[in-house]
């Protein structure tokens, strides 16, 4: 439990001194809740004779309410009590509202945190993870940590404190009802604790059902065009249909558990109620009418009890359910906690401060790549091996080789997305790994497969700013010198025009030439074209080309390309091979003289 309660507290970080507010409201709650029920039993007493109040501890209170004749003092105590259960109510519900506001603001912060945090960190994490998997923990997991960890976590801190209250009320009233009660909860609650192991079984195949079932609808929709004209929709079909019906059966026997305990509560209490009347009466020598204020009280109490030891045996089933999520989201906290600790991730990654982008990296004459080198993790050989490279400003150059020749290593490397484990990128002799952000502010990347998301063209070309916060002029010239302006007035609503998902009412040199326009609407001045018409027919490929060759002279260009056709307009050629330099020179030289 100390091992669960740590994992709560490391996901919960900064919001310890709410948890302490909480509890203090809860104890309170208790107090009051002990108060009402525990007023019940000299109530009726009251209320059966009247008369004994005037010479009890009410006798004060009786004055002061000037209460004298017993249908006074019974109906004034009566309103009393009243009172005092609308306000128990009333606090029980505050909790309740606080429990949950509390709670989903956390899920709030969990979401945020995660995707913050999966947007800043080091690209070698995105390499080894599944998207599925991050979308699952920000979408899924984050609810199941409110809903099934903390809420009711809070939900047994809650109604322990109740109950240990109302059984110490039961011990002074009468010691055999809590003798009665204790035999009913404690046997109770060990059974069904035992039996809730069973449940993080349950939770497990259904988070892993859950990312499986993300995972076919995303390979189903996502090469849906592929998927048609292949024929395997009933591949994808039967895969969900497979994962989902995993999940339900999961589902079933996780959610019936939760409403074992509140049916099996009411018929031991039941039982065992009619026992202590029978064993009063018979053994104990007591008549029923000496009975009716404890038993009054009793009943009372065990309305409030049954509900409380109820919600404790389902709290402790939905916090075993949830055992999986929770460490998968305290496996991905702590690697990248880890990415913190390597001074590779900023440590206040929540702080608002981190949506301040740094000014670019000045850069007035050359960048100069010296000797880098690239392993990846657990590689037996550099993907990239004392590679160096000069890139003057305004110049373009080509980067060639065949597949596996690590020129994609050496882009994400020259993107800032992976940090060589030897070697230097200097701007003007200063090197960006003083300042990546500036660096990146440099950048503009096209790659062979433009991402457009699901709106108009202006906005996709204006690419991560608000609508109302877009620059018309700026528009209108990257526009222009994307060589767009044809296909937009050719559209229906010009930049207005609704691409589709993944852009899929444009044509792919279409999309293109919105990348191109993309990188000079950010005033980038090096750009990045990573096979960028790769994958165009050749008619196509000669406008995006024309594109780009018109750029040439006005931003600095890094080509890399397989088809030699697009880099005849170049500078210089870099062919790597293995991960190293091969040759290097002219068109004439690397590609002619071959």
């Amino acid at each position: 439990m100390l091992q669960y309660l740590s994992k709560i507290l490391y996901v919960l970080s900064g919001s310890r001194l709410q948890l302490g507010l909480l509890v203090g409201s809860f104890v309170f709650s208790s107090v009051l809740e002990a108060l009402g029920v525990g007023l019940i039993a000299p109530f009726l007493a009251i209320a059966a004779n009247p008369g004994i109040a005037r010479d009890g501890f009410l006798q004060g209170l009786l004055q002061v309410l000037n209460l004298q004749t017993d249908s006074q003092i019974v109906t004034g105590l009566a309103i009393i009590l009243i009172v005092l259960f609308c306000l128990k109510t009333a606090v029980y519900f505050l909790c309740k509202l606080y429990i949950l506001k509390y709670s989903y603001w956390q899920k709030n912060q969990l979401e945020s945190r995660l995707m913050r945090t999966y947007l800043r960190i080091p690209y070698i994490f995105h390499l080894n993870k599944n998207s599925a998997v991050l979308i699952k923990n920000i979408a899924i997991e984050s609810h199941q940590f409110t809903t099934n960890s903390l809420i009711p976590l809070l939900e047994i801190i809650a109604n322990v404190i109740v109950m240990l209250v109302l059984l110490v009320l039961l011990a002074y009233s009468e010691i055999s009802l809590l003798i009665v009660a204790l035999v009913i909860i404690l046997p109770t609650i060990a059974v069904f604790a035992r039996l809730s192991r069973r449940v993080r079984r349950w939770g497990e195949v259904m988070s892993t059902s859950n990312h499986n079932m993300i995972a076919a609808v995303n390979h189903g929709l996502g090469g849906l065009k592929e998927t048609k004209v292949i024929g395997c929709e009933t591949h994808f079909e039967n895969e969900l249909d497979v994962y989902s019906k995993e999940y339900a059966a999961a589902a079933v026997w996780a959610d019936g558990f939760r409403v074992l305990p509140r049916v099996s509560i009411e018929a031991i209490l039941v039982i065992f109620l009619m026992v202590f009347i029978v064993y009063s009466q018979l053994i104990g020598g007591r008549s029923l009418s000496d009975l009716t204020a404890v038993m009054g009280m009793f009943a009372v109490a065990s309305i409030r009890l049954v509900p409380a030891v109820s919600q404790i045996l389902c709290a402790i089933g939905q916090i075993r359910f949830s055992l999986f999520a929770l460490d998968m989201l305290c496996m991905d906290l702590k690697e990248i906690e880890q990415y913190q600790h390597q001074g590779l991730l900023p440590s206040g990654i929540s702080d608002e401060s981190l949506s301040i982008q740094s000014q670019a990296l000045p850069f007035k004459y050359e960048v100069s790549v010296e000797g880098i080198t690239y392993r990846y993790p657990a590689a037996d050989k550099p993907a990239i091996e004392n590679f160096s490279l000069t890139l003057r400003k305004g110049e373009s150059i080509a980067l060639v080789g065949k597949s596996g020749s690590g020129k994609t290593t050496l882009v994400d490397i020259l993107l800032g997305l992976l940090a060589p484990e030897s070697g230097d990128i200097k701007v003007d002799g200063q090197s960006i790994y003083n300042d990546v952000r500036g660096w990146q502010n440099l950048l503009g990347y096209i790659p062979q497969s433009i991402f457009l998301t699901d709106s108009t063209i202006e906005q996709n070309i204006a690419y991560g700013v608000p609508p109302e916060e877009i620059d018309a002029e700026r528009l209108q010239e990257a526009i222009a010198a994307a060589q767009l302006e044809d296909l937009i007035t050719k559209m229906p609503d010009g930049i207005k025009t609704e691409v589709g998902e993944r852009g899929v009412r444009v044509s792919g040199g279409q999309r293109q030439r919105i990348g191109i326009a993309r990188a000079l609407y950010h005033n980038r001045e090096i750009l990045v074209l990573d096979e960028a018409t790769s994958a165009l027919d050749t008619e196509t490929e000669q406008l995006v080309s024309q594109a780009i060759n018109s750029l040439a002279g006005s931003r600095t260009l890094i080509i890399i390309a397989h088809r030699f056709s697009t880099i005849e307009q170049c500078d210089h050629i870099y062919e790597l091979s293995e991960g190293q330099l091969k040759q290097s020179g002219t068109y004439r030289e690397v590609i002619l003289a071959k």
